[in-house]
């Protein structure tokens, strides 16, 4: 029997997402992104289903050790790279590929008397303004990389883009272009593209592409949904009825009264709440299925539970299913209510939530 919040995971829309990425890029290598838990959809779990792709990108060093223990002979690329000399002697140890994007990491490749060959992607800030060298001392570092007895030669150079979910930005092409101007001549395969990158914007197509939230069903654009764009959702958030119950007019539902009833209502009590990774900010109004029909969240998202309108489920009882986002309702549909990004809700899924893989039929 599943606890009262559970998601459902169908892996076999992983492998179908990842023919999406070859759809739109088939000449291009996959790193297939996998930081934070594959999105909260559960590392191992989603690198097994995605064991055939050419590398996989996590975000930190234990990550990608997990990984490794696992057993998983991928190349692994770490996006944020070693901060210390342990971590790269991990990276060494584990055979993990760093991304190198500043000054001190530069000095440790330099100075470090650890032995061994280390795989690196050198990072150029086009414009994200986070992570990465700018384009006048790029040439620089990239000549003493060169020199680097402990870089394996020759290393990838990539970039990350800033605004590709906004296909009315111009600032992509010009990352592209600044990109472009600053590897001119220079050897190695080159990496631009995430998610919204392959999906939107051609141009920025090379060596590697680097898919992350399409992976998972869901679109990196504000004004669709995955479905929309060929892909399929892995994640369905579900739970059930715990309580109905009818309340009058006047009455207030929640902390701080923040709802108040107008007309007698049927309100109904579904088992899920911040503490399991439904948004504390979703407002009143954000839709929910129960028995497959739309219904109303009203007042505020507790730790533990959330309230709902029965009015159009007359028949709805205690035991119930819930369905917080999944088939008929979008999670980027519901991240729109909570004014956040759909990346927020599947990575937020708590511990507390079980995960069950979807049995499909042979």
């Amino acid at each position: 029997m599943n606890p009262a919040a559970y998601a459902v995971l169908d892996l076999d829309a992983v492998q179908h997402n990842l023919s999406i990425v070859h759809h739109y890029a088939p000449n291009a290598k996959v790193m297939a992104v996998i930081k934070a838990n594959a999105y909260g959809h559960g590392l191992l779990r989603i690198a097994e289903a995605l064991h055939d792709v050419d590398a996989f990108a996590v975000a930190r060093v234990d990550e990608g050790i997990r990984l490794r223990k696992a057993g998983f002979k991928n190349r692994i690329a770490v996006l944020e790279g070693f901060t210390c000399v342990e971590e790269l002697a991990e990276l060494l140890h584990y055979q993990l590929d760093s991304v190198v994007h500043s000054l001190t990491q530069l000095e440790i490749l330099e100075t470090t008397t650890l032995k061994g060959v280390c795989a690196v992607w050198l990072k150029l800030d086009t414009g994200m303004g986070r992570l990465g060298f700018r384009a006048k001392e790029f040439s620089s570092v990239y000549q003493r990389l060169n020199r680097c007895a402990l870089v394996k030669q020759p290393f990838g150079l990539m970039t990350h883009f800033a605004s590709a979910d906004d296909m009315n930005d111009d600032k992509t092409l010009k990352q592209i272009k600044l990109f472009d101007e600053t590897v001119a001549g220079l050897s190695g395969e080159l990496s631009m593209a995430n998610s919204a990158g392959i999906l939107g914007w051609e141009q920025s197509l090379r060596d590697w592409v680097r898919p992350g939230i399409m992976l998972y069903g869901v679109s990196p654009f504000p004004d669709s949904i995955g479905r929309q764009l060929g892909l399929k959702p892995v994640m369905e958030l579900h739970s059930k009825l715990i309580a109905v119950k009818q309340i009058d007019a006047g009455d207030t539902v929640g902390y701080g009264g923040s709802w108040t009833c107008e007309k007698t209502t049927k309100l109904g009590v579904v088992a899920i709440g911040y503490g399991d990774g439904y948004p504390r900010y979703a407002k009143a109004g954000t839709p929910v299925l129960v028995n497959g029909g739309r219904v109303p969240l009203i007042g505020r998202v507790s730790m533990d539970m959330i309230t709902v309108d029965l009015d159009t489920q007359p028949d709805a009882k205690s035991g119930d299913p819930a369905t917080l986002w999944g088939e008929g309702l979008p999670v980027e549909e519901v991240a729109l209510w909570a004014d956040t990004i759909p990346y927020t809700l599947v990575c937020g899924v708590t511990q507390r939530v079980r995960l069950v893989e979807k049995q499909h039929s042979s």
